[in-house]
């Protein structure tokens, strides 16, 4: 944790605020919104999820910043971000998400974007998963006990966009941003307990006093009958700008990718030297999935894994 640089690095809060001024000018003004949201109130309300102003006001949220929702080189750097974070956080905090900032796009987007971007990282965090599918978690996400799962830990990766009007707690002016939280951060708070229950209330009120909107109609709870994880992870507004049913289709076939690209690092086969954020390198031709025609199936041995995305 804290190595050199502001970008694809596990930093705590005091290493992000004393290398905010030497980072790109997009992590600067996302993690500034961020802050100011958390910390901040709209219209005299506060943001809705206490535990997530608490974590930032002590200081126990940790961060990283992704410069790239497609390129193989970034992926992977975030892919050893998060394997890091999951060895690391128990010993920082009792409960301490990771926040991820990704760059934004060039050019404006809509809530179809946010939602493929998404669902791409995420597919792209379980092909290369140096784990296998924990036994104990279901791989179909039309059940209410399915979640993602990395690293053998399931995780709830909550997200946040520029695409919502009116509900603003999950209004990212900059970019797309997702806060990972494993499942064992809730011990003690899930659904099936008296102190659980108080906090859902409580943040569901807040949540329509913050937003000034009803709570969505998605919002649930985990292995609560009728209620899905995956529809939570971003909130859909346009019907037709989301997905109609879960685009990640996780398999127990382990492992997905080549070996190479499951050890840490392996993100330098992409780049030249000096040029971290750059796809040259090893022939990509190989193709998991494409975007819009996910399989699961992952690449077959050897082959360096690409998806149908262009550049942000």
């Amino acid at each position: 944790m804290n190595e050199p640089g502001t970008e694809s690095v596990l930093l705590d809060q005091e290493a992000l605020h004393d290398r905010l001024d030497d980072a790109p000018a997009w992590l600067r003004e996302h993690y500034r919104t961020f802050r100011e949201s958390m910390l901040g109130e709209r219209d005299g309300s506060p943001f809705p999820c206490y535990f997530g102003i608490e974590v930032e006001r002590t200081g126990e949220l940790l961060y990283a910043a992704c410069e790239s929702t497609t390129e193989p080189a970034a992926l992977l750097r975030l892919r050893d971000v998060l394997a890091e974070y999951l060895d690391t956080y128990p010993e920082h905090a009792d409960r301490a998400p990771l926040a991820v900032f990704f760059r934004p796009p060039a050019d404006d987007a809509g809530e179809a974007h946010y939602h493929e971007r998404l669902w791409h990282v995420l597919e792209f965090l379980h092909v290369h998963d140096p784990e296998a599918w924990p036994d104990d978690i279901p791989t179909d996400p039309d059940t209410p006990k399915w979640e993602f799962c990395f690293g053998g830990e399931p995780l709830f990766p909550t997200s946040r966009a520029p695409f919502y009007d009116d509900r603003k707690s999950r209004y990212s002016p900059v970019g797309l941003e997702i806060t990972f939280q494993p499942r064992a951060v809730f011990e003690g708070i899930t659904a099936d307990t008296a102190a659980g229950q108080h906090a859902r209330e409580r943040i569901r009120d807040r949540m329509g006093e913050y937003d000034g909107v009803c709570p969505h109609a998605d919002l649930g709870d985990w292995g609560v009958d009728g209620d899905r994880e995956w529809t939570q992870y971003l909130f859909r507004e346009a019907d037709d700008a989301s997905p109609d049913s879960c685009p990640l289709q996780p398999t127990r076939e382990h492992p997905k990718a080549p070996e190479s690209l499951l050890e840490d690092g392996a993100w330098r086969a992409f780049t030249e030297p000096g040029d971290r954020g750059s796809e040259s390198g090893p022939d990509q031709s190989g193709s998991a999935q494409s975007e819009s025609g996910r399989s699961g199936s992952g690449p077959s041995a050897g082959e360096p894994v690409t998806f149908g995305l262009g550049d942000d």
